[in-house]
């Protein structure tokens, strides 16, 4: 890992903790909840790899801890704005974190990369489509929609890996380990504007 590399984790853990400081005005409880721990696992998460470095990815308890982010974010987005879906999408919260974690510890391989992608597929699509859906029925502001971009930056980012760690990359390891700090630090600073807009 470059010392580039570890000033974008840390500008990312910066921006994390700065969003965990202001939190979300007017969110339901549950909500501002789930969005503080979703900032709080990715500062962890940024703090860990700047620590350990790339290696950290290798570790099944990464990749639990890393679940928590696109789960929490998602689940927040749910219970402040589809109140009618929020015990279904809790369950599915806390069932997928099981899932994710029970495959990664005990039956590792091309399960546990099925599960772990079908997990953050659904929560990267939540965190993608809902914000720019509510900003186009002008529900919100339309500045909200950033938040949907760091979904979409936030779903790229697990799919690189997932292939990654299933063998079948997309891009060169090489390439994603690369690009991966400045992806993190896009889809924080898309996060914290978009959330700055409710």
């Amino acid at each position: 890992m470059s010392a580039l590399d570890r000033i974008l984790l840390l500008l990312t853990g910066l921006l994390a903790a700065y969003q965990i400081v202001i939190g979300v005005e007017g969110a339901p409880p549950l909500s501002v909840w789930s969005y503080t721990i979703g900032f709080g696992v990715l500062l962890l998460a940024g703090l860990l790899l700047i620590i350990f470095g790339f290696e950290a990815l290798d570790s099944p308890y990464i990749v639990i801890v890393s679940t928590i982010i696109p789960l929490s974010l998602s689940l927040g987005l749910v219970w402040e704005f589809l109140p009618g879906w929020r015990t279904v999408y809790l369950v599915f919260a806390v069932a997928g974190l099981t899932a994710v974690t029970l495959t990664r510890l005990f039956w590792p391989g091309k399960l546990a990369t099925f599960t772990l992608a079908i997990v953050h597929g659904i929560a990267g699509l939540i965190i993608f489509i809902l914000p720019i859906a509510l900003s186009a029925s002008q529900a919100v502001p339309w500045g909200f929609a950033l938040v949907g971009l760091g979904g979409a930056l936030i779903g790229l980012g697990g799919l690189l890996l997932s292939f990654l760690k299933a063998g079948k990359p997309i891009l060169p390891q090489e390439t994603i380990l690369t690009v991966l700090p400045g992806l993190l630090l896009l889809m924080t600073a898309a996060f914290v504007a978009g959330f700055s807009f409710v």
